[in-house]
């Protein structure tokens, strides 16, 4: 008898493809995603659950599927998901980490030229301004050659953006809970740093690291008081990293030079003022928006699923303690 499988989000449904073959789908076919009613009258009658980044996934929807073994997360971040309650649950709970690596860590450096090179500030301009200033000292931005990038989380999408970073002549330190191997760093020619060291020596301050206790608020006012003046951060991992009013603060009194936020703290909720802030460049979470990456994230879910029924202990899982 084939798994069932509940797919919360009307997704690539080419990404699927093996999965289709192998399980049988509820898909929804009436409106984009299931309502959190809709999902727990079918989560009911399934053996697992592909979920997505957008829809959280709680406590009392698990509660109604006492044969669900499986939620395979359609994204890398996986905050949408009660993990507690899952792990308690003896659920296994997996992301998609690679599909996401490099559209990523493109966006990221989107945002930083964007921001730098006053990209969308004279887009914005051009179009509205008939009487717009050109001019050889009109629009002047800064360039990046030469310049330090502190990256916060060295994993695979860190090392993505350092790559993208070195090849434009940046220099680069970073973050991270552990060294990376000396081969990696010779790689990126980078070094590990405190925090405050990276803090203080940065010109550009890219993140990408997890939210969880740790990471929360990272970038607060006492981080923002001790960067360089006129640093840049750029954040296309999640919101909440940023402590948004102080980041506010810190960009109207000039001691921030900019910020490319593809992330915020209360999505879709923007903090007003950031909307009128011309060092300011923003993208609606959109990092892994282009149609290749959602077929890919699709797939890698999808072989998250048939590994998992396979008996295979070689998928992308976030709560391993679940098969102790």
């Amino acid at each position: 008898m084939k798994p069932k499988i509940l797919v919360v989000a009307a997704i690539p449904r080419k990404g699927l493809s093996e999965l289709e073959k192998k399980c049988d789908l509820i898909y929804p076919t009436q409106n984009f995603m299931f309502s959190d009613e809709e999902i727990k009258e079918h989560i009911r009658e399934v053996d697992g659950v592909l979920s997505v980044f957008i829809k959280p996934f709680k406590a009392e929807m698990m509660n109604e599927g006492k044969q669900v073994k499986i939620i395979a997360n359609f994204g890398v971040g996986f905050n949408n998901i009660d993990v507690t309650k899952a792990t308690e649950m003896g659920i296994v709970v997996c992301n998609t980490p690679n599909a996401v690596t490099e559209p990523t860590a493109e966006m990221a450096f989107g945002l930083l030229l964007a921001l730098t090179r006053n990209i969308a500030l004279t887009d914005r301009g051009l179009r509205s301004n008939p009487h717009f200033k050109w001019g050889m000292m009109e629009n002047l931005g800064k360039g990046t050659f030469g310049k330090t990038v502190g990256i916060v989380g060295m994993g695979r999408i860190g090392q993505a953006f350092a790559r993208r970073a070195i090849a434009s002549g940046m220099k680069v330190i970073y973050y991270n809970r552990t060294r990376l191997a000396g081969d990696i760093e010779q790689k990126y020619d980078c070094r590990l740093v405190s925090m405050k060291e990276l803090l203080e020596k940065s010109d550009v301050i890219s993140l990408h690291c997890p939210l969880n206790n740790e990471t929360h608020h990272l970038l607060g006012e006492a981080a923002m008081q001790s960067m360089k003046q006129g640093a840049i951060i750029i954040n296309t991992a999640r919101g909440p990293v940023i402590d948004e009013k102080m980041l506010v603060k810190y960009l109207q009194n000039g001691k921030l030079g900019g910020a490319g936020l593809d992330v915020f703290e209360a999505e879709p909720v923007i903090t007003p003022e950031l909307l009128a802030l011309d060092n300011v460049v923003l993208t609606p979470h959109n990092a892994t928006g282009t149609i290749d990456t959602r077929i890919e994230i699709a797939h890698e879910a999808a072989a998250n699923i048939l590994g998992f029924f396979e008996g295979r202990r070689d998928i992308s899982i976030v709560n391993p303690g679940v098969w102790s």
